[in-house]
């Protein structure tokens, strides 16, 4: 059978970095997301044929990424036959944009559809943080928390929708600093972090305050409360990178250049706060109707800027 499907990124207000469990990509922290359009992950499985065979943006998956894959597909049927998958983003890839959120929750629907499996969106939710944690809130649209859950095998750390893409209409600029492949992964920069920072301890213990926190400002509506809690998380994460041995770097100067340029604007009455992942590039939450301004701000910093809605749920085509 042959099935196509579509998945939106997310990116962390509240961010996941750390896992209690590696095999299963179970978080040490709970974390909540916003869904974003129009950036998304197209992917095409044929269940059935001569061989494995996988295509990311119009080149054959080799090596670890091969593997990973493979792996993945095991999970939905250990005796499956051989598969064809077609993926491809309309952004970079492996780039500090959360290409891997809609990459696996794209092939999580698309695979088992093409299987013939029918699931729930928890169970897909369970499968998709398998092949990439984050991967876990984007079949859900709008405003995400995934949970860090209690049973050991992972069956109840999956996403949980906090409302959906209409309840709220912001903005998310993105400043793309570089466009090119991290020279450390978000997977080896993770264990790295929680290996060897000494604050890591402290970003575990104070997670699941920040998630009440942006919970509540997401059903409020009360962007202050949300941006203020998201910048605190981003940071408290980044220091928990630059402190670890040898320290995760990932921001270069026009990274600092842009989180300046932020409070800058925010200096000014401009609603508009920052946060990162596991790259040099800056996300920018923001209104629609400071959208332009803060656009006009970070052009000079940036090669490229992009403007991202909150975006809908995973589909099948």
């Amino acid at each position: 059978m042959n099935a196509t499907a579509i998945a939106h990124p997310n990116i962390a207000l509240v961010k996941y970095w750390g896992k209690r469990n590696r095999a299963l990509n179970l978080p040490a922290v709970p974390s909540v997301s916003v869904t974003l359009a129009p950036f998304e992950t197209k992917t095409s499985v044929q269940w059935g044929g001569d061989s494995d065979r996988f295509v990311i943006n119009g080149v054959a998956a080799t090596g670890a990424a091969q593997q990973r894959i493979a792996s993945f597909l095991n999970l939905i049927d250990p005796s499956r036959p051989p598969v064809f998958v077609d993926s491809t983003n309309n952004f970079p890839t492996a780039a500090g944009l959360a290409s891997s959120s809609s990459a696996f929750a794209a092939l999580a629907l698309a695979a088992t559809a093409a299987a013939g499996r029918q699931m729930v969106l928890e169970d897909l939710s369970v499968l998709a943080r398998q092949g990439s944690g984050s991967a876990c809130r984007s079949l859900w649209g709008g405003f995400v928390t995934w949970r860090l859950g209690t049973q050991s095998d992972g069956t109840d750390s999956h996403g949980v929708p906090i409302d959906n893409e209409a309840h709220w209409d912001l903005r998310v600029v993105v400043a793309l600093v570089s466009d090119q492949k991290k020279a450390v992964s978000s997977r080896d920069g993770m264990n790295r972090t929680q290996e060897s920072s000494p604050l890591f301890d402290g970003w575990v213990t104070s997670g699941p305050n920040d998630v009440a926190e942006a919970e509540a400002a997401i059903r409020s509506r009360d962007l202050e409360r949300l941006g203020t809690v998201m910048e605190h998380s981003t940071m408290k994460m980044v220091g928990t990178m630059v402190s670890a041995q040898p320290a995760v770097l990932y921001m270069k100067p026009s990274t600092l250049a842009v989180l300046h340029a932020v409070r800058e604007l925010r200096s000014r009455g401009v609603p508009a706060w920052s946060t990162m992942d596991a790259g040099p590039n800056v996300k920018v939450l923001t209104t629609p109707e400071a959208e332009a301004a803060v656009i006009e701000h970070l052009r000079p910093h940036v090669p490229k800027v992009h403007s991202l809605s909150v975006g809908g749920p995973a589909r099948l085509l």
